[in-house]
């Protein structure tokens, strides 16, 4: 099956990467790392020719799909004819596995071989419970979370118009902002900062764990508090951490520092291929016992970002650096030395309906690189929110984080 108009739709023959993609693949020396949406359903799946025909009809119109990394990592390749059998698949996990992390395993872990192909794949997931899970995944060189989330609705959804993450509207940077970029270029090139809950040597192996939350519960506690939805997920972020850390050590834990991603996809950017994205550096109070100062520092921190628009700072800091040095101070900015996990939030928006049935669960997730042991994304949809935890197996016990997290929130709606 091909998708029925394999034209070129306008599209160049090439187009040239940015800084943000080539850092990618850069710090996978070419390999691809997974970036994707997981849509988890209950009730049984629909046929895989069906998600085969959805796909056929609606990706020849996305132009993040018909493009791949070619030149050696310096351009992306329009690719004419999607052959949709190619790219849909489908998965039914064994007996003894659970449907949510199962099917993260499978997105993570399952080898992404394009063989001069676009790498995006869709994957229908079946669940030992009767449920299923629909999959997007794609090479994080192509594309960012916001992305993905654009993407994922476009191709899959019976009513693909609107909603989905908002676009960004530029703006003039501050000379604080100038000033706060530059700082953080300079933060990832001073020598390792100590993370000792995460300074692990690496296994390779990767895992996944969750917890799912009422979005109400976080705007509730943003609201009493004066902070936002991604404030409160960053601050009961940061006391789980100190509470995994100190049960393990008995040792509290020092402020640690994480890569905070920003995405700068301005309107009509939606379907792009390309990463259009920033990365802030933010530091964590884990050293703080108390989850509501915790909250104040971090909507402090947080505030500080926003009005002096360090998103658009470094948005222009990326423009006016040639990309092979960019893309190296890059793979610095997120790297296992400095930082101890990217900590993204994404708001998908409506929830996705596929054949009829709506979607309960949205995840976004991505793979682990440049030494980063753990990443961690708050992925909301409707009146729903989910923690993501991804990490290496060598962290053995993160496991525990999604539950400490959600004892974090509690903590929060009680003070």
């Amino acid at each position: 099956m091909r998708s029925p108009r394999d034209t070129a739709h306008g599209l160049p023959s090439a187009l040239p990467m940015g800084t943000p993609d080539a850092a990618y693949h850069l710090a996978m020396r070419g390999r691809p790392l997974p970036v994707g949406f997981l849509f988890r359903y209950d009730g049984p799946p629909p046929p895989l020719d069906a998600v085969r025909a959805r796909v056929a009809e609606r990706a020849h119109a996305i132009p993040a799909l018909r493009y791949r990394v070619a030149g050696e990592g310096k351009v992306f390749r329009r690719v004419d004819r999607i052959a949709v059998e190619q790219h849909v698949h489908e998965f039914r996990p064994t007996e003894h596995d659970t449907d949510g992390p199962g099917a993260g395993r499978l997105m993570l872990t399952r080898p992404m071989s394009a063989a001069g192909r676009p790498p995006w794949e869709v994957w229908l997931v079946h669940g030992p419970d009767g449920g299923h899970t629909l999959c997007y995944r794609t090479d994080h060189t192509l594309q960012d979370g916001v992305g993905a989330a654009h993407t994922a609705r476009a191709l899959l959804d019976d009513h693909p118009e609107g909603g989905g993450p908002a676009p960004h509207h530029r703006s003039r940077p501050t000379a604080r902002g100038l000033a706060g970029a530059f700082g953080d270029v300079a933060a990832s090139c001073r020598p390792a900062t100590a993370k000792p809950a995460f300074d692990v040597p690496g296994s390779g192996r990767l895992t996944v764990c969750h917890a799912d939350v009422p979005l109400a519960r976080l705007r509730a506690v943003g609201r009493a508090h004066g902070a936002t939805v991604n404030d409160v997920y960053l601050a009961a972020l940061s006391h789980a951490v100190r509470s995994w850390h100190l049960k393990a050590t008995g040792s509290p834990h020092p402020p640690v520092p994480v890569a905070v991603p920003m995405s700068v996809r301005a309107p009509g950017e939606e379907l792009a291929p390309g990463n259009r994205m920033v990365v802030a550096r933010l530091q964590l109070p884990c050293d703080e016992a108390s989850p509501r100062r915790a909250l104040a520092r971090v909507a402090a921190r947080t505030a500080r970002l926003r009005a002096s628009r360090r998103r658009d700072a470094l948005s222009l800091l990326l423009a006016a650096t040639p990309r092979a040095i960019g893309a190296r101070l890059g793979t610095r900015m997120v790297n296992g030395a400095v930082v101890a996990a990217p900590t993204s939030s994404v708001n998908f928006g409506d929830a996705l309906v596929h054949q009829g049935a709506v979607a309960r669960r949205a995840v976004m997730l991505t793979g682990l690189a440049a030494g980063i042991r753990c990443m961690t994304t708050l992925t909301s949809q409707h009146d729903a929110a989910c923690l993501t935890v991804v990490h290496d197996e060598a962290l053995a016990t993160a496991d525990e984080l999604p539950d400490l997290w959600l004892a974090a929130l509690l903590e929060l709606e009680q003070t």
